[in-house]
């Protein structure tokens, strides 16, 4: 079958196009796959529209059959990831590949040798993936979980191309986890109590975001992201072009309440985002906004009334990171979101991740709250 099978670098709108449209085929009848919006599909891979390719280059392949398109890769470069200190995850020699998908092993066989060529030809020595296409995008092969739909920003994939990727021979390096709560319930009488006493305390500020300052609120959450997560695996720090793209992606399903900084003493220290999940009012679209779809969809974002609310992204400043303040700081946020959500949007579950499987408080914070783990991602490597 592979025999008939031709791989080739994309270089034309149309392939661009082809390249998106591959998994509404493949995934029709899996009913917990959410079809993306296909503008923001194409966007991902359009170094005009991604501030990822400010720093990073990528060559995708697609494979055909018959005319038909049976398979896809993406093999990239992040010059900031190689910059990277080798045992956070990436740099020197490093090179992840993404956005994979195929119809059969053999077909994926052929796109990742392809990938693997294309990195080994730009000087890459260790290939990393999937990571589809910033860590900060969709990191991980989904090996747990593919029995429910992903929230927002999150992937999903075929069972079976974690045998695929296992049998090229690559070896798990990291895992991320994502975690499953339900928000109608109180919390443990610890935490409350924990909770409790830090709202007694003066030097303590959780406050909500101003949306009408959205990118001054938005580099006051960057400046504590790039300096809590900095010695993370996988940590590569976000840029002013990847911010102003994002903002312009986030903006519409950001709300006040449900992004929140902590303040000490009058300074930011900690912050925590909450996102209604896009996914709920997406998925009825499928991957278009014609005919009625967008009027639809600017409805919803008036004021979501969602089951999940996903929380992508916490961070406390390195300094307070082994103090107790860090854990309070962080029980407090996810308290006011979680009244928030269900008050005011009729949310009932909340997700927690990716989070990384190492990292022990955010996983401690985690199993204080009594959530668990529903999703789990998985990172491969190998010497090239």
């Amino acid at each position: 079958m592979s025999a008939s099978v031709q791989i080739v670098p994309v270089a034309t709108n149309r392939q661009r196009k082809a390249f998106v449209d591959l998994p509404f085929r493949l995934y029709r009848d899996d009913p917990n796959w959410v079809p993306p919006l296909k503008g923001e599909a194409l966007g991902l891979i359009t170094p005009e529209k991604n501030g990822w390719f400010s720093h990073a280059e990528a060559q995708l392949f697609l494979a055909m059959r018959g005319g038909q398109v049976v398979g896809r890769i993406s093999a990239h470069i992040d010059t900031l990831a190689q910059k990277m200190p080798a045992e956070q995850g990436f740099g020197p020699g490093s090179g992840q590949w993404g956005l994979m998908e195929a119809e059969d092993e053999a077909t994926f066989r052929l796109l990742l040798d392809r990938a693997e060529t294309w990195l080994r030809d730009h000087g890459v020595t260790r290939a990393l993936g999937p990571i589809s296409m910033s860590i900060w995008e969709e990191p991980g092969l989904l090996v747990a979980g593919n029995d429910h739909p992903p929230t927002v920003m999150m992937g999903h994939h075929k069972a079976e191309y974690r045998g695929w990727v296992e049998r090229a021979g690559y070896r798990p390096v990291k895992q991320l986890l994502t975690y499953d709560l339900d928000i109608t319930q109180e919390f443990p009488p610890l935490v409350r109590r924990i909770i409790r006493s830090g709202e007694k305390n003066p030097s303590i500020v959780i406050r909500e975001v101003d949306k009408s300052k959205f990118f001054e609120e938005a580099h006051i959450i960057l400046e504590i992201l790039n300096d809590a997560w900095s010695d993370n695996w996988g940590f590569v720090p976000l840029t002013e072009p990847e911010i102003a793209d994002v903002g312009v992606k986030l903006k519409p399903i950001v709300f006040n309440d449900l992004i929140r900084i902590a303040e000490v003493d009058g300074r930011p220290v900690a912050f925590m985002i909450t996102l209604p999940d896009l996914n709920e009012a997406i998925a009825p679209l499928k991957g278009s906004l014609l005919p009625f779809g967008w009027a639809k969809l600017l409805l919803w974002l008036r004021r979501p009334q969602v089951r999940t609310m996903r929380v992508p992204l916490m961070g406390v400043r390195k300094e307070l990171q082994s103090s107790r303040l860090a854990g309070q700081l962080a029980f407090m946020m996810i308290e006011a979101i979680r009244l928030a959500a269900i008050t005011r949007y009729g949310a009932s579950r909340g997700e927690i991740g990716w989070v990384l499987d190492d990292n022990q408080g955010m996983n401690s914070i985690a199993t204080a709250i009594e959530s668990r783990v529903n999703k789990v991602y998985q990172v491969y490597e190998k010497a090239l």
